[in-house]
């Protein structure tokens, strides 16, 4: 028993192909008990029309609130406790569900598509791995892919986490965040990715700074003193900066930039102990 979930936001082009893929995914993999769910977030195209007339279940927003409030909407409304998460624009091509399903079945609590032959420009590539190794330091695991959008999940496991996970794009970063932080299994299978058909909803630069943000605040509410700490090693970090440049260059100003780095860094662990004492608090 599967519920499949399908955000939409102005993808007439793809949504019939993506919909009919899904329903072959289903028959091939003899799973009689499953819906499909289109989240039809505030589309001013033919997107709800056409997604109707596939049978689907649709859930339509008056207004484009965000993927992530899609997704939650659809996780609430959705009848099964197996759910799979698709994006409506081809790129993740179904017919790889199965091995993730396979993975599934062993016990894992969420099993993401590493996504293979996935082509990006330098700028964006740069941002992915800041934003990697930043959502790796907070997990203290290797994430190989860090906002696939194909993965399946537990409703109920996920459901507690719901209130707390970001409503736009980061919403897959911040689940994965939230999955690993409290000690669940998750498991990254190899995908192909595709090229998608009709025009990205994502301006770069708006939404890697909103990701940065969630990923700030998620690591906050689960591990404040991780945050805290890699805060103090920037410090450290200037500090250090700081002190070669009054070394080699007999800079008074960098002995001073150094002492305050030093300065800042204690204060800033400080508040994250104190934090962290706060949390396990009120965690009681």
């Amino acid at each position: 028993m599967v519920s499949l979930l399908i955000p939409a936001y102005n993808e007439e082009q793809s949504i019939i192909d993506t919909i009919e893929n899904a329903k072959l995914l289903f028959k091939n993999l003899k799973i009689k008990d499953f819906e499909i769910i289109v989240i039809n977030d505030g589309s001013t195209d033919k997107t709800k029309e056409y997604a109707v007339k596939t049978g689907a279940k649709i859930i339509t927003h008056p207004q484009n609130l965000g993927y992530g409030f899609s997704l939650k909407n659809g996780i609430k409304n959705s009848k099964f406790q197996t759910i799979i998460i698709t994006d409506a624009d081809q790129t993740y091509p179904l017919d790889e569900v199965p091995k993730l399903y396979t993975e599934y079945k062993k016990g894992f609590d969420m099993v993401v598509g590493k996504r293979i032959g996935y082509k990006e420009s330098i700028l964006k590539t740069i941002l992915r791995k800041i934003l990697k190794f930043v959502v790796e330091f907070a997990a203290g695991r290797s994430i190989p892919d860090i906002n696939s959008g194909l993965r399946i999940f537990k409703k109920d496991t996920i459901k507690e986490y719901l209130p707390h996970l970001c409503e736009t794009f980061s919403f897959t970063t911040s689940a994965t965040l939230a999955y690993m932080m409290n000690g669940k299994f998750v498991s990254y299978v190899p995908i192909n990715y595709g090229k998608r058909k009709g025009k990205s909803k994502v301006n770069l630069m708006r939404d890697s700074f909103k990701t940065i943000f969630y990923i700030m605040q998620t690591v906050t509410y689960y591990n404040p003193l991780k945050i805290f700490m890699l805060f103090s090693l920037v410090c450290v970090l200037f500090s250090l900066i700081g002190f070669l440049g009054s070394i080699f260059f007999n800079l008074n100003s960098g002995f001073l930039l150094g002492i305050g780095g030093l300065l800042v860094a204690l204060i800033t662990i400080s508040i994250g102990l104190l934090a962290d004492l706060v949390k396990q608090i009120l965690s009681k």
